[in-house]
């Protein structure tokens, strides 16, 4: 009887760890197939006309914005990422706490606190700048991730998987850059998504979530959305290793600067002042 029993307890351990196992393994294939619908399937290509580069970078040539084109550019990569719109708490607030943001205006000294000396051009200090992920080469918040929900691809781009994140914002801590958000309301019923993508996954509440370069758009063929969207030439993206591509041309007859070299992160977002 004891024997029986047993044996009983031994298989009924087994069946459990063995459904445990599956319900794992199936949580984790549609997080998979989540993901897969954006960026397509693991270690492939989904689109046999997909940009591919060995280091993705972008030039930002602050002379040629302004307020209504930075607004522009804004607009078309919210759009793209259903990236909410939050209500301000107060009339009087200028912007929410709890606002999303993958690419936004700062001013200059903001942006660029190493950079600042009396004697520059007010048509400089005075003016926004647009500012996004680095997209660093040397990441702090890859390296901080207990869950490796924030990773480094290949080509230098650093995602994020929503499916991982637990929130715990170490990652946001880690950047210098203020580039991360924090979904401390659930955006798909707090935040005000006036045209939802079908094509990019809506979030949930207690992630974070920053600019990708768009990747799934490189996927398919497309430049980031607010490349696409500029008319002058405002932005500037493509592979930092080819010597012969326009942005390494834009960055050999221009000088530029990056956001806060000092923190060692190597940023790869270069800006004409």
């Amino acid at each position: 009887m004891k024997n029986d029993r047993r044996h009983f307890l031994k298989a009924a351990g087994v069946a459990t760890i063995g459904l445990a196992a599956t319900a794992t393994a199936a949580e984790a294939g549609i997080a998979d197939s989540a993901l897969e619908l954006v960026f397509g399937p693991k270690g492939a290509a989904p689109y046999a006309d997909a940009k591919t580069a060995t280091r993705w970078g972008m030039v930002v040539d602050t002379r040629k914005l302004n307020a209504e084109s930075m607004e522009k550019l804004i607009e078309a990569c919210n759009h793209a990422h259903n990236i909410p719109k939050l209500p301000l708490r107060k009339p009087h607030d200028k912007f929410n706490k709890d606002e999303i943001k993958w690419i936004w205006e700062e001013e200059f000294e903001n942006a660029f606190p190493g950079q600042m000396n009396e004697k520059l051009p007010p048509k400089i200090t005075q003016n926004e700048v647009l500012v996004l992920c680095n997209q660093c080469a040397s990441p702090a918040c890859v390296r901080v991730c207990p869950t490796k929900a924030t990773f480094q691809r290949a080509d230098g781009i650093v995602m994020m998987d929503f499916h991982r994140c637990i929130g715990c914002r170490f990652c946001m801590a880690a950047c210098p850059y203020g580039s991360r958000s924090f979904n401390f309301k659930d955006p798909r019923k707090d935040g005000a998504i006036a045209e939802t993508n079908p094509e990019f996954p809506t979030r949930m509440k207690g992630v974070v979530e920053k600019c990708n370069f768009c990747a799934e758009r490189l996927a398919k063929g497309l430049d980031p959305a607010c490349v696409e969207a500029c008319e002058h030439g405002e932005m500037v993206f493509g592979d930092l290793n080819d010597p012969e591509s326009e942005i390494n041309k834009v960055l050999r007859n221009n000088y530029t600067i990056q956001r806060k070299p000092e923190a060692g992160t190597k940023p790869q977002v270069y800006y004409i002042v």
